[in-house]
């Protein structure tokens, strides 16, 4: 088939499929977000146009936003499909790096497709091209290596046939999900090249399922069998896996309870009796206690960030630690019996070794007693009060509001403990999307647009404060152009609360976060208008100063996104001092003279290195 290379390209992307965790055929790549420029215009773009029934194109208005929509995309299709951004040479390309690192934060897949500049050098230096004294092969487009999973830059049109089964290969799997990155010279998008046919043969990617070492899941099975406390805790693994049914089922027959992490959010109903709540600094204090007097630890599919084991605190010293993950990297981490492989197919291999072991019964009620005082805590924080609400009160609004296959986002600032900490979840599918690997902010609206193509069986709520709008809000316009409906809650509290509340509570004097506390040359500093400018973006806006008013605002946002397909916007004035604590520690370096230091001194010592293998 003689054909661009451009054109090679987008044929083999028509011509992957890919099965979803229910077995239904879709395409692997349902969207490409796209910037034209002088370096992918003619020939990927061109290649694009000629194709566009097939693979649809959606154009963004920030290189960072599309691409952090694909990733949104990426996570709400749990894994099973993926989005692509191109963009032009130079600027437009390093835009998009910081989707890049959010996607290889979070392993989830993404294409990014950037211009590159000639391969010829003929034209050098192009218009964007940034010159390396030292190496003329090197290009901006390298600054992706370090957060790509798989880079390639092509230099010959015949080395797609190479590199494309590999990157099929990291987009598709289990252990290496993360970005790929193929940068395209412009001038090799247009090379003509006699391509075999039976590459763009149709291939539908199914969900790998590695099985464990059978020895390695005996040892983990002799070490739950001698546990007297083992807690279960659920992270994304479980979620791409399609596994937590099986993890509640496992959990129900032997009585271990269970906590969840962040990425693993919404996998258990939150009335399920083995339910101990997240784990964790952003989570619930009823699972933290019954992390730290847990013998034995089984963690499935989890990378165990420092979020969810409050810096390697929130364990007992003399822990044992069991895990299961597809991916060795986080399987060996600190001193885990490491089982690796599927979290479905670990799960059903590790039943046989565990036949008729059940938890002491008053182990296992600890999860319903611990949740139960955390659940009071929630509905305290959670009580009507006067003035502006918290988002604590905000939270459960929507959480009330929300159906069973509705989703809700966010990703920065305080907002990511109240989801955490405070959301109660029907369970079943997977609904919600804390962005708390790379913690983007911006990522709360563009990644909510790429959401709401995934999701389309309910509707997307994205929460956000003031810091996060106005750090990254042109795909506001791009969802309400191309007609996606979703909701978002931007929360007004004048700055970066959460970042002044580490501040002021590490004793550091008030500085730069709250605009009362930053520099000015005015008297009576301009705000911003957030209603006006959500309006002028093309949304449907609706304003609230209270919480009654919020709930009514909030119902009618619902409605009218998606009747209008296009973005509902709810500017709410929030306490900028209101949290929900989970009473856990998190290591941030604190300065001797500091009042915070002393707490660090005594945390610290708490630390666990490297658990317990006997």
């Amino acid at each position: 088939m003689r054909l661009t290379t451009a054109q090679a390209l987008v044929a083999w992307l028509v011509a992957q499929r890919s099965a979803t965790l229910d077995g239904v055929e879709v395409p692997l790549f349902p969207a490409v977000f796209a910037i034209f420029g002088h370096g992918n215009v003619l020939g990927l773009g061109t290649a694009l146009e000629e194709r566009r029934d097939e693979i649809p194109v959606w154009r963004g208005h920030t290189e960072e936003g599309m691409a952090l929509a694909a990733v949104g995309l990426a996570k709400a299709a749990n894994r099973r499909q993926v989005g692509i951004a191109t963009s032009s040479i130079g600027p437009g390309a390093l835009n998009m790096v910081t989707a890049a690192g959010v996607a290889h934060a979070n392993r989830l897949p993404l294409l990014l497709l950037p211009g590159d500049t000639f391969v010829s050098r003929a034209p050098d230096p192009v218009l964007q091209q940034v010159e390396n004294y030292g190496d003329p092969t090197s290009t901006v487009n390298d600054a992706f290596r370090p957060v790509s999973r798989y880079f390639d830059r092509i230099t010959r049109p015949e080395q797609l046939i190479a590199t494309l089964p590999q990157v099929a290969r990291v987009l598709t799997d289990p252990a290496d999900a993360g970005p790929v990155t193929l940068a395209l010279p412009q001038d090799v998008q247009a090379e003509v090249y006699d391509f075999p046919d039976a590459l763009f043969d149709t291939i539908v990617h199914h969900v790998p399922r590695p099985r464990p070492d059978r020895r390695s899941v005996a040892a983990a099975a002799e070490v739950l069998r001698s546990a007297k406390r083992p807690l279960l805790v659920l992270g994304g693994g479980v979620r791409y896996s399609g596994a937590g049914e099986r993890a509640l089922e496992f959990a129900q027959r032997h009585g271990i309870p269970i906590t969840e992490t962040t990425a693993g959010r919404t996998l258990v109903p939150h009335d399920h009796s083995l339910y101990a709540g997240p784990l964790g600094v952003t989570g619930a204090a009823s699972a933290n206690a019954l992390a730290a007097a847990a013998d034995v630890v089984l963690a499935v599919g989890t990378r165990l960030q420092d979020f969810t084991t409050a810096s390697w605190t929130v364990f007992s010293p003399n822990v044992r630690l069991v895990h299961i993950n597809a991916a060795r990297f986080d399987a060996v981490k600190h001193g885990a019996l490491a089982v690796v492989g599927d979290a479905d197919a670990t799960l059903v291999d590790l039943a046989p070794d565990l036949k008729g072991w059940r938890v002491d019964a008053d182990w296992t009620a600890q999860a319903l007693t611990v949740r139960a005082d955390w659940d009071a805590h929630i509905d305290k924080l959670r009580t009507p009060t006067s003035g502006p609400p918290s988002y604590a009160q905000l939270v459960g609004i929507v959480n009330d509001l929300s159906g069973p296959t509705d989703y809700v986002m966010t990703a920065s600032g305080g907002l990511p403990g109240e989801l955490v900490g405070g959301w109660r979840a029907a369970g079943g599918n997977p609904t919600m999307d804390v962005e708390y690997g790379f913690s983007c902010m911006g990522y709360e609206l563009a990644g909510a647009w790429g959401a709401a193509m995934a999701h389309t069986e309910g509707l997307v709520t994205t929460m956000l404060g003031d810091g996060s709008y106005l750090m990254l809000n042109s795909e506001l316009f791009s969802a309400a152009f191309a007609g996606h409906p979703m909701v978002a809650v931007v929360c007004d509290n004048d700055g970066y609360a959460v970042i002044a509340r580490l501040q002021e509570g590490q004793g550091g004097a008030p500085f730069n976060n709250f605009y009362a506390n930053c520099r000015t040359q005015h008297a009576t500093p301009p705000r911003v208008d957030f209603a006006a400018h959500a309006k002028a973006l093309g949304c449907v806006v609706f304003t609230a100063s209270e919480l009654t008013e919020f709930a009514d605002a909030y119902a009618r946002a619902r409605t009218a996104a998606i009747v209008e397909r296009r973005p509902a916007v709810i500017v709410v004035r929030t306490q900028p001092s209101s949290w929900t604590e989970a009473g856990a520690w998190w290591e941030v370096g604190v300065p001797q003279h500091l009042s915070g230091r002393e707490g660090y001194d005594e945390s610290k010592p708490r630390q666990l290195r490297v658990a317990r293998r006997g």
